[in-house]
């Protein structure tokens, strides 16, 4: 029976999402629910060790924490019993019908910035400044008060604004400017972000229906986050966020209750005057400014398509102080008149999609639970679950092996079933600590990610190393006290010993897995590098044309592969792949066998600026990537641990791909 309910996922999943029924879904969602409950049961019933003061203090702490995290984990599931839209299938529909009308509403692009380095924004506006719908304007927004990015808004045509005043943060900043702007629509990006020449166009169609509030676009980035890098798994770990963007969005969409994401979003500019602007005195003012408008009656959509990229966090401190700054903005939101408690006008079920993501948050306690209660068999001698070999074989293996075959089926491969979970084990701690910060009252300011800096040699992220290196230690010790136990008591059979010991073992390898993460490489080159195969000639001083492809490419230089031995080059060799860019100068590197690495020579602007533009606002360059296989990915995850992994370099590249 047991082999059966596993058997019965793993053939249903063999079609891809988009092509399977929502029957499918709604059976997967329907068997996960029942194997959870009579898992639950038997938990309640049967696996208590009630035999001392400690020991029912901890099986009791052990099953609600488990089981706070199984319901809660049920919550996003049956969310997605309603059928959700893919808005992808109907971009050019919605195009062609405002094509046909008369509509050519203005848009006024709004770019707040706050001490981002030039190239990082010279990128954005870039992209905001050559968008194919023509009636745009694009008003810099800057709370750093900076005279280069006045003169960098006025060399790329944009309008500049600094308040006197810098008060409430972002939001207080988005609505300075919308002060000075009268369009029927804003579009709004991050510093870091650039959209692609075509934004525009695909996303206004949808603003047609004059219900229509708010169209939000997804999150991709062109370099790969702390955890992908520094552990050298960019090929084989997805973004953190993709599991948002690809998954729960799309479900929130379903109910009415897209979350505005912050950035790379286009909102009507009767719908915010309705609220008053962006809602203030808010750490996640996004979240709580796409609530405000839902309760107003306005429909907020989600186009799953990938329009834009920005920069993720460079270092792990920034990543996890990220994380936690979007930790206690969720939170807040919970005492505000319009986060998802106190905001009029939700339906029942919109409420539940929006307290979600707070739970998301909360969830971070039950899991430190997790990973100390190991420790209880080793160093306090005490078994917090009592099982025999049964109970795993018809209880725990039919539940979460039907939860780890399916869990990439369900959430549209969006994230793999263990390897995504690397993320929370650095996370868990400092996000536990931010939560009882939160409940005390007191909670971190906004604070911008820092962006594009350089490092010249590596170092760890002590303030997250530590915990790790405490949990570590004791890990340690409680596996040899249970090696110990094991060989006084004998290890034949199945009990809670021998469940203790794989416990204590997946839990040192955890630990130690994330405390690797916590050490950031050195990064000579802050420029983001993208990995493609597109075809280049490479022209010597001599005016002869050799054939290549382009491996990986960045701001700063590129690389290339021959079919036949590397050609020598001089000073003024030059590199020519598409007519959007000119034949660029470039420099060698390095040589290795059929391969080159070059540095860029000298650009003009204009040259740089037609790279800049080739490379992040081509249309439809951001692919949407599939988990690769699982099994792989964790041997090589092992290698990574054991034998480390080499700081970024020439031809060993940290790459993020990129469409050709």
């Amino acid at each position: 029976m047991s082999l059966l309910l596993l058997l019965w996922p793993l053939a249903l999943i063999q079609r891809p999402e988009a092509e399977s029924p929502l029957w499918a879904r709604r059976s997967l969602i329907l068997l996960i629910s029942a194997l959870t409950l009579r898992y639950l049961h038997w938990r309640c019933t049967a696996s208590l060790n009630l035999n001392t003061a400690v020991s029912t203090s901890l099986s009791g702490l052990l099953l609600l924490a488990e089981g706070w995290l199984l319901i809660t984990g049920l919550l996003p599931l049956w969310l997605a019993w309603r059928r959700f839209p893919d808005r992808r299938r109907d971009v050019q529909k919605r195009h062609r019908d405002w094509q046909a009308s008369e509509w050519r509403p203005h848009v006024d692009i709004l770019v707040p910035t706050y001490g981002e380095p030039l190239a990082v924004l010279q990128r954005s506006l870039l992209g905001c400044t050559q968008q194919s719908y023509p009636h745009t304007s694009v008003l810099v927004l800057d709370d750093s008060g900076r005279e280069e990015v006045k003169r960098l808004a006025k060399q790329l045509g944009c309008r500049y604004l600094h308040r006197p005043e810098r008060l409430h943060a972002k939001a207080g900043n988005l609505n300075a400017g919308l002060s000075q702007c009268h369009g029927e629509l804003v579009a709004v990006f991050d510093a870091d972000f650039i959209p692609q020449q075509r934004f525009l166009e695909h996303s206004i169609g949808f603003l047609l229906d004059p219900d229509v509030a708010l169209l939000q676009t997804p999150q991709s980035f062109i370099n790969a986050d702390p955890v992908m890098r520094n552990l050298r798994m960019e090929s084989w770990l997805l973004p953190d966020e993709e599991s948002f963007y690809r998954w729960i969005e799309p479900v929130r969409d379903g109910w009415g209750a897209v979350v505005c994401a912050g950035t790379a979003f286009v909102v009507r500019r009767r719908a915010l005057d309705g609220i008053g602007g962006f809602v203030e005195g808010a750490l996640s003012e996004d979240y709580v400014t796409g609530i405000a408008l839902r309760a107003q009656g306005w429909k907020l959509l989600y186009l799953q398509q990938k329009l834009s990229a920005g920069l993720a966090a460079e270092s792990m401190e920034d990543f996890v102080q990220q994380r936690q700054r979007w930790a206690n903005g969720t939170l807040q939101s919970l005492g505000l008149p319009h986060g998802p408690l106190r905001a009029y006008g939700l339906s029942p079920g919109q409420r539940l999609a929006y307290l979600e993501g707070v739970i998301h948050w909360l969830n971070n306690l039950p899991r430190l639970v997790l990973m100390l209660m190991p420790l209880s068999y080793g160093l306090l001698g005490v078994a917090p679950i009592l099982l025999d070999q049964r109970a795993i074989i018809e209880l725990m293996l039919p539940l979460w092996g039907t939860v780890l075959l399916s869990i990439g089926w369900l959430n549209r491969n969006s994230r793999s079933a263990l390897l995504t979970e690397l993320t929370s084990w650095v996370l868990t701690v400092p996000l536990v600590v931010s939560l009882i910060w939160n409940v005390l009252g007191s909670s971190v300011g906004f604070r911008v990610t820092p962006k594009h800096r350089q490092r010249s040699r590596g170092g760890w992220s002590w303030f997250l190393a530590l915990p790790l290196i405490v949990l570590s230690l004791f890990n340690l010790a409680n596996l040899l006290g249970l090696v110990q136990q094991l060989m006084l008591a004998g290890w034949d059979g199945v009990g809670p010993l021998q469940l203790g010991l794989v416990w204590a073992g997946l839990n040192l390898l955890g630990t130690l897995i994330a405390l690797r993460a916590c050490w950031n490489p050195p990064q000579s080159d802050p420029s983001p590098w993208l990995s493609l195969d597109h075809a280049a000639e490479l022209i010597d001083s001599g005016g002869h044309c050799h054939p290549c492809r382009i491996t990986a490419i960045s701001e700063s230089g590129v690389e290339l592969a021959f079919a036949t031995k590397v050609p020598p080059l001089m000073n003024s060799s030059q590199l020519q792949w598409t007519a959007a860019v000119p034949a660029l100068p470039v420099v060698m590197l390095q040589i290795q066998e059929r391969r080159a690495a070059l540095d860029w020579g000298e650009l003009s602007q204009p040259q740089r600026h037609s790279l800049i533009r080739w490379l992040f606002c081509s249309d439809g360059v951001w692919p949407d990537r599939r988990p690769r296989q699982e099994l792989l990915g964790l041997l090589m995850l092992l290698k990574r641990l054991l034998c480390g992994g080499s700081a970024p370099q020439a031809f060993d590249r940290s790459l993020v791909p990129r469409r050709s």
